[in-house]
């Protein structure tokens, strides 16, 4: 139920826009106002600039999925991948309502550990933080902690599907473990031996649809 666009007239090339998340109909900011910047791939150029959604705009989509009428609201699951895996793992623990999660090498787990393990940017700034605070260590980790999901994993019970790519240098296999483990309802997980970050891209899409159809098809069998 989320998605982005340039917010107004469409964009002219080499024009900087700014994107905006459609829910529930509409284009709307993050909760927070908060944005970040994008960049081209191929150039690095900066080309506009992007709401930056959260756990709370996770869960305004899910309140208007279910207020849509072509909508079974007691069917809804939660997706993504790398943040937005994070984010299906949080609303997955913080909601008791949704029948599914399925987290894609899933950002944000176990933080302490991806800090020691990978010099890739966002948790190296983590590290450039501490290399000059000294004395702050235990404290960072302290706040991290609240928004750790290899720790809110544990209030999850939804039925999970996991994916982890082995030679994910962004967000680490052991991390991605780390919330598997402590992930508190039944959960599968599908490796990528010889995958980074990107995952199991579209052969992921492919078993997701699968496990998701065999879930969903017990779950009608347990209604009839």
């Amino acid at each position: 139920m989320t998605s982005a666009r340039p917010a107004g007239p469409t964009a002219v090339p080499g024009e900087q826009v700014a994107c905006e998340m459609f829910i529930a109909g509409e284009w709307t900011p993050a909760a927070t106002g908060e944005t970040f910047t994008a960049s081209s791939p191929a150039t690095g150029a900066v080309i506009g600039s992007v709401a930056q959604g959260d756990r709370t705009d996770a869960q305004r989509a899910i309140e208007a999925a279910r207020a849509h009428p072509a909508v079974d609201g007691d069917r809804i699951a939660v997706a993504g991948s790398s943040q937005g895996g994070a984010l299906s793992l949080a609303v997955a623990a913080l909601r008791d309502d949704v029948i599914a999660a399925l987290p894609e090498v899933p950002f944000l787990c176990d933080m302490r550990r991806a800090t020691q393990l990978t010099d890739t940017e966002p948790y190296q700034e983590i590290a450039r933080y501490l290399k000059v605070h000294r004395d702050q260590v235990e404290t960072a980790f302290r706040t991290l902690s609240f928004v750790d999901l290899a720790l809110l994993a544990s209030r999850a019970t939804a039925p999970a599907l996991f994916s982890v790519g082995l030679l994910d240098t962004i967000c680490p296999p052991s991390t991605v473990y780390a919330a598997y483990n402590a992930y508190g309802g039944p959960k599968q997980i599908i490796e990528y031996a010889y995958n980074d970050h990107e995952g199991g891209g579209e052969f992921h899409e492919v078993a997701k649809v699968s496990w998701l159809r065999s879930l969903l098809d017990g779950d009608a069998t347990e209604r009839d």
